[in-house]
């Protein structure tokens, strides 16, 4: 464990983690303090960074990260479609370009980070009719299928996940792959990581998680499989790959969706990292762990948008 993610837990555990000991989610505070503390990396040499935030560029609202020489998005390449996290209801592709710019120059790949409607004005399902949307319009703008990935952070991995069984489930041609940086995939909070590693993990306390649940769900069930895809029958999937801290309160959530797909016959890759806090790729380039968990993801993309994909399934811890 590098000094500089000690560093990151450090400042996590004082001023992220008092938050989530709260008996209750300030959707506002949690906005605001969000906005202020974001650090906005600079776009990469070579690559530029197109906004669309306007309401008429649904269903592609939010950032293309992609190479200045004027390459169409539609190319025989990769293509990310990023879901950032935040609990579904803060953060937004601003605060999680320190991901997606790594990830788009290690993969030479262009990401489109989706701008998703957030909760509680907008509960469950918007955010996952939000992704689906954005895929479809991805496909329809020329983009192969299989040359895409979907990807994503906390929420957004779940979001990530939901999105794969949703778009099985209505018939639409299947994406290459996954990618989940520590998901958040059980709105019920019954993981047993949730008591085990509360105290552990820096930035959540295990209580938080039930609360952030029911900002998004609304009266929705916690256990809904498009609202918390440890519930949903994972067959007919494309590759998945998953990174989890260990001492994290939602590593349940990545290792029972990772015995799931593998029970379903998904070819799925579960890393778990020692003492990494949640979702430490978005340190990067600070923290080297970060790094190098951006290299492996890229490497996953590449992997798996290419004709010589080899099947694994395997859990390693890091």
């Amino acid at each position: 464990m590098s000094w500089q993610s000690v560093l990151a837990c450090w400042y996590l555990r004082r001023q992220f983690r008092p938050e989530t000991l709260k008996p209750r989610i300030d959707v506002e505070k949690a906005r605001v303090l969000t906005a202020k503390r974001v650090w906005l990396p600079r776009v990469p040499g070579g690559w530029r960074l197109r906004e669309l935030y306007s309401q008429n560029d649904a269903p592609l609202r939010g950032e293309w990260i992609e190479r200045a020489d004027g390459a169409p998005a539609a190319h025989a390449g990769p293509t990310v479609l990023y879901c950032h996290g935040g609990g579904y209801y803060f953060c937004s592709p601003r605060t999680h370009r320190s991901i997606v710019f790594g990830l788009a120059t290690r993969a030479n790949a262009p990401v489109f980070s989706l701008d998703y409607r957030l909760a509680p004005e907008h509960r469950f399902p918007a955010a996952l009719d939000d992704t689906v949307a954005a895929y479809r319009q991805l496909v329809a703008e020329g983009i192969a299928p299989e040359s895409i990935v979907i990807a994503g952070d906390s929420a957004g991995g779940g979001l990530a996940l939901s999105a794969l069984v949703a778009l099985r489930d209505a018939g639409d041609p299947m994406p290459a792959g996954g990618l989940l940086f520590s998901p958040w995939t059980d709105l019920a909070a019954t993981g047993a990581s949730i008591r085990a590693n509360d105290g552990l993990d820096p930035m959540f306390s295990g209580s938080a998680i039930a609360l952030a649940g029911k900002v998004y769900l609304g009266d929705t069930p916690a256990t809904h499989p498009y609202a918390s895809p440890v519930y949903a029958d994972l067959h007919g999937l494309p590759p998945l790959f998953i990174m989890a801290g260990s001492t994290e309160v939602l590593l349940d959530d990545s290792r029972r969706v990772a015995d799931n797909a593998r029970a379903a016959g998904v070819d799925c890759e579960l890393e778990v990292w020692n003492k990494m806090p949640h979702v430490w790729p978005i340190f990067a380039p600070f923290i080297p762990e970060g790094n190098r968990a951006l290299d492996r993801a890229a490497a996953f993309v590449r992997r798996v948008t290419s004709r010589a994909a080899q099947p694994s399934s395997a859990m390693s811890i890091v």
